[in-house]
C-alpha cells in the first residue's frame, strides 16, 4: 500500500546508510524524493535504482547557500515540499583531547548548522503544505558514549532546535518530530575509520558498558519503517520524540571481538 502517495520528501545524507534506506521506504511508500548528498557514485546511482522517485541532488549541507539551492530546485521539480527528513550527520569517534579544529568544526557545520540550513530554507514550503520535519537524532542524548562526545552534544542541540521550533511554529501546523535512533547494523559510519579507531572505540565501550546497553543493533529496514509510520500519521496528531532500539540483547558487532 502506498501510503505517502502525492507527498515530497527532501532526505539529507540520502546516498548512504540509513539515508538510502529512508529513501527506499519513501519511494516504496509512494512518496517522491529530493536526495541531497556530497557528490559521489552512490547519489549517481539513485536515480538507476529508483528512477523518476527521486531527485539526486549534489549538497554540502554545511553550506546555507547549497542548501537553499538545493531546497529551491526541489520545490522547482516536484511543485512541493511535504516533509524534510534531517539525516545528515558526522559520526566519527575520537578522544576529544586530540580532536582536530577541523574535526570538531566539522560535527557542528553537518550535524548542526546543516540542520538549522536545512529547516530555514524549507519552512516557507512546509508552511503551504502543512507539512513535518523528522530530524535523526541518537540514543547517545541520553547515554554520551566515549569518543563521541561532541556527536552527542550536536544531536542534543537539534532535539533542543526542534522543540523550540515545534511551539514557534505549531500555528503555522507544521510539525517537527525527532526520531532518536539506537544502533544500527551495517550502518555507514564505521567504513570510513582506520582500524586504530575501530579499535580503540570499540574497546573503550566495552570497558564502559555502552557496548551492552546499546544492545544487538535493529535492522536498517526497521528503522526506515518506523521512519514512515510516524510520517502517515493524520494531520492532527504530532509526534514529539520517538526512540527506536534494537529489542535484542547483545551488543553492535564490532565490540563482539573485543569483549570475547
Amino acid at each position: 500500500m502506498e501510503r505517502l502517495t502525492g507527498r515530497v520528501a527532501v532526505v539529507t545524507g540520502a546516498s548512504k546508510g540509513m539515508g538510502r534506506h529512508f529513501v527506499a521506504a519513501l519511494t516504496r511508500a509512494g512518496a517522491r524524493v529530493a536526495c541531497l548528498a556530497r557528490p559521489s557514485d552512490e547519489l549517481d546511482s539513485l536515480a538507476a535504482e529508483f528512477g523518476n522517485a527521486v531527485l539526486p541532488i549534489a549538497c554540502d549541507v554545511a553550506s546555507s547557500e547549497a542548501v537553499n539551492a538545493a531546497i529551491a530546485q526541489t520545490a522547482e521539480h516536484f511543485g512541493r515540499i511535504d516533509a524534510v527528513i534531517a539525516n545528515a550527520a558526522i559520526f566519527h569517534p575520537f578522544a576529544f583531547e586530540a580532536g582536530s579544529d577541523d574535526i570538531i568544526r566539522s560535527h557542528v557545520e553537518i550535524n548542526v548548522l546543516g540542520v538549522c540550513w536545512l529547516v530555514r530554507a524549507a519552512i516557507p514550503h512546509l508552511r503551504a503544505t502543512k507539512g513535518q520535519v523528522v530530524a535523526i537524532s541518537s540514543e547517545s542524548v541520553n547515554m554520551p558514549f566515549p569518543m563521541l562526545a561532541l556527536y552527542a552534544a550536536t544531536k542534543a542541540a537539534v532535539e533542543t532546535l526542534c522543540h523550540g521550533l515545534r511551539d514557534e511554529l505549531r500555528s503555522e501546523d507544521i510539525r517537527f518530530t525527532v526520531l532518536r535512533s539506537g544502533s544500527v547494523k551495517g550502518g555507514s559510519g564505521g567504513k570510513s575509520w582506520s582500524e586504530e579507531t575501530i579499535s580503540a572505540f570499540y574497546k573503550k565501550i566495552v570497558e564502559t558498558g555502552h557496548a551492552a546497553m546499546t544492545g544487538e543493533g535493529a535492522t536498517p529496514e526497521s528503522m526506515a519503517k518506523a521512519l514512515i509510520s510516524v510520517m502517515d500519521l493524520p494531520p492532527d496528531i504530532g509526534v514529539d520524540l520517538i526512540e527506536v532500539r534494537a529489542a535484542q540483547v547483545g551488543m553492535p558487532e564490532g565490540a563482539k571481538s573485543v569483549a570475547t
